[in-house]
């Protein structure tokens, strides 16, 4: 499983809308073809939205982990 953690793509600082392809070609980087990806840490919600849009149809299952509700399960395309 990999764990992608959205906070760090904006080095601590508020992301910004402008730099969104940057974001979403770390985010296809790290998550690769066919893996399992956990998407965490504090971003806005578009930033959440946009790199789940996406792995959609790159990453086999896609899960948002909130301190919160845990872990909720965005897409999942196992067959089995």
């Amino acid at each position: 499983m990999i764990e992608i953690n959205l906070e760090l793509f904006s080095n601590k600082r508020p992301a910004k809308l402008s730099d969104l392809p940057q974001y979403l070609r770390e985010a296809e980087n790290k998550a690769g073809s066919g893996n399992e990806v956990v998407l965490t840490g504090r971003a806005p919600v578009w930033l959440y939205l946009a790199v789940a849009h996406a792995l959609h149809g790159k990453a086999k299952k896609l899960i948002y982990r909130s301190p919160v509700t845990g872990d909720v399960v965005i897409f999942d395309h196992n067959p089995f």
